[in-house]
């Protein structure tokens, strides 16, 4: 049987993980079909179990996998929103054209204009979410003010939560492809979940008797 551990080692060893990870998280908004939250779980869990075996330590650290994966995923929300901002008249028609967009941008500026900003939070757990928040933002011409604070929330939070999961796992499971398995799956039940809550229709306000 093949080494578990040497195996995520191999995978992850070096500092090559860090600029890979975080190309893949930065471009994952134009592209939601690359695997960043997959590679961050997976460094996680190689370097946890590494950790609690004192193995080799060119395993990647888990304060500088979490700095990194925040850091990409604000910069590649706000390189979204400065494309989209710029976009113009073309942009506008693309938006409207699609149903998606044209709800995400009108419950987006919503909420950031009841100064609540959990749909950006959400949507980045959320399939493809991130992508049409940042973009929708953009396209609506919000303020950064507005929009990037809670682009920072929801990176850090997503970075946390992804982090977190390959540390449970390489902790519980050992630096295994099976526990890599589990945690990237919780973190696609929490996608699910996240989407399913942006989803829901407001409730609508009772009426004045």
């Amino acid at each position: 049987m093949l080494d578990s551990l040497g195996s995520l080692r191999s995978l992850t060893a070096g500092p090559w993980i860090y600029p890979v990870v975080a190309t893949s998280i930065l471009l994952d908004v134009f592209l939601p079909v690359l695997p960043s939250g997959f590679l961050v779980i997976t460094a996680a869990t190689a370097a946890t179990a590494a950790t609690a075996t004192a193995a080799s330590p060119d395993v990647p650290s888990l304060l500088a996998l979490l700095l990194c994966a925040a850091t990409a995923s604000v910069l590649g929300d706000f390189l979204a929103y400065r494309l989209a901002r710029r976009g113009g008249a073309r942009l506008d028609r693309a938006i409207a054209r699609s149903r998606r967009l044209s709800l995400a941008q009108e419950r987006l500026g919503t909420a950031l204009a009841r100064g609540g900003g959990l749909l950006v939070v959400l949507a980045r757990f959320a399939p493809a979410g991130r992508s049409v928040v940042s973009l929708g933002a953009g396209a609506a011409k919000r303020r950064s003010k507005e929009f990037l604070p809670w682009s920072a929330l929801a990176g850090v939070t997503w970075a946390s939560y992804s982090v977190g999961l390959g540390w449970l796992g390489g902790q519980w499971l050992g630096a295994t492809w099976f526990s890599a398995g589990v945690s990237t799956l919780a973190l696609f039940l929490a996608g699910g979940l996240a989407a399913y809550l942006i989803r829901r229709p407001a409730v609508a306000p009772a009426p004045a008797s």
